[in-house]
């Protein structure tokens, strides 16, 4: 039996590999399962008694993690077949807390641009699943796997997960070790992990930064503040009226509710992060670019190629601009239990090629404060559409606690 004692890991285990059978033909979230290693450490786990807090429980990886029993290839044709032979951090902190790592699910090349995940909306397969970590968000929200780990430069874990209807977190940033994960932006990338309830993110939270999350929610009523950021003309009408909803719906039951605006001193907080993000891009690429320069996609090219003729001191400028404003945030955002934002424009664009506007998630990740991806269900099209729950950074714990109170008041859709 697991730590529940509702089923065996075995059990556990067959039931996800039933399921991807059964749907990944047409979701396509993974590009490598292990279904023999999967059952074999299950029935260990079973005979055995192994215990840590995810004994038993099985677990999808983004393919820009290293694994030692895994290839690792990034979605590039540079690396078919690579056996790196070791483990990213992350993963081996997943592996020492007893989860059962299924396999490796499908990614944007090289978490980045360029080549496209096959990965589809597990809600309408004519719809995009988000990007970069196509393949995570899809297998959690298909109930392929109860976790997935995924990493954000961009928008990368907080945006499919709102196009597929999964809980996600984005923490703080160099809050969990990316060591043996792909590089994309240095000052920008963030491990982050999907699930299917807030108390799940909890526990990863708690394997893999070694900090403890209580177990009960805050007493009494909380304070949120609800940002519509100074990108709210671009939400489409399911956004909207989630933002609306959850503001009502929070106000009901009793918790402080406040709208607030970031101040001008912000600036455009979007245009500097995705400076950051295609400057530093361009050191991330250059060993490929030397050695395999017809192999990388032409995006990928140009990046390296600097198209976009950022300078040195250009992209010291928004570095400068974006350490400025970190600490003017956290003053913001400690003012207030959570914030409300916008996780998504809308819900899943149709078109599979395109992943979908980041505009709501870059300047959170450069500004390095956790963020929690809150699934709800469009009314009109009855697809998913995510809010993002946000806070200081630091704060991921206090963060956590506030997600359960939102968690209380969401109704899961049957699947």
């Amino acid at each position: 039996m697991n730590r529940f004692g509702a089923l065996s890991s075995e059990q556990l285990v067959r039931a996800c590999l039933s399921r991807i059978a059964k749907r990944d033909g047409d979701v396509q979230a993974w590009v490598h399962v292990d279904a023999e290693a999967a059952i074999a450490q299950a029935r260990r786990t079973d005979r055995d008694g192994l215990c840590g807090p995810l004994a038993g429980i099985p677990v999808g990886l983004k393919d820009v993690f290293l694994t030692k029993d895994f290839p690792t290839q990034f979605n590039s044709p540079i690396y078919h077949g690579l056996q790196p032979g070791l483990d990213a951090a992350a993963v081996a902190l997943l592996r020492n807390a007893g989860a059962i790592l299924l396999g490796k699910t499908d990614t944007v090349e090289f978490a980045a641009t360029g080549r496209k995940a096959r990965t589809r909306n597990p809600h309408d397969f004519d719809r995009t699943p988000g990007g970069s970590s196509s393949g995570s968000a899809a297998a959690v929200a298909d109930f392929h796997v109860p976790i997935a780990l995924g990493t954000q430069t961009g928008g990368s874990v907080i945006r499919p997960a709102s196009f597929c209807g999964a809980w996600a977190m984005k923490p703080s940033w160099n809050s969990v070790s990316n060591e043996g994960a792909r590089r994309y932006a240095a000052s920008l990338d963030t491990v982050g992990w999907f699930a299917r309830s807030s108390d799940d993110l909890a526990l990863i939270y708690e394997v893999l930064t070694g900090d403890s999350v209580p177990t009960k929610a805050k007493p009494g009523p909380l304070k949120f503040g609800c940002l519509k950021t100074p990108y709210w003309d671009r939400a489409e009408s399911a956004t909207r009226q989630a933002f609306e909803s959850l503001r009502a719906e929070l106000a009901t039951h009793g918790h402080e509710v406040v709208d607030v605006e970031l101040s001008r001193d912000f600036g455009d907080l979007a245009a500097l992060h995705l400076r950051i993000m295609r400057g530093e891009g361009r050191v991330a690429f250059l060993p490929e670019y030397r050695m395999s320069r017809d192999l990388l996609d032409p995006s990928i090219r140009e990046q390296v190629e600097n198209v976009d003729g950022i300078t040195p001191a250009q992209l010291i400028e928004a570095q400068d601009a974006a350490a400025a404003a970190r600490p003017r945030f956290d003053a913001f955002a400690r003012a207030f239990d959570a914030i409300i934002a916008p996780s998504t424009v809308g819900v899943a664009p149709l078109r599979l090629g395109n992943t979908g506007d980041l505009i709501f998630n870059g300047f959170w990740t450069m500004l390095h404060v956790p963020c929690i991806n809150a699934p709800f269900i469009d009314h009109e099209t009855r697809l998913p559409v995510g809010l993002t729950l946000l806070s200081a950074r630091g704060a991921d714990v206090d963060l956590l606690a506030a997600s359960r109170v939102v968690a209380r008041l969401i109704e899961t859709p049957p699947s």
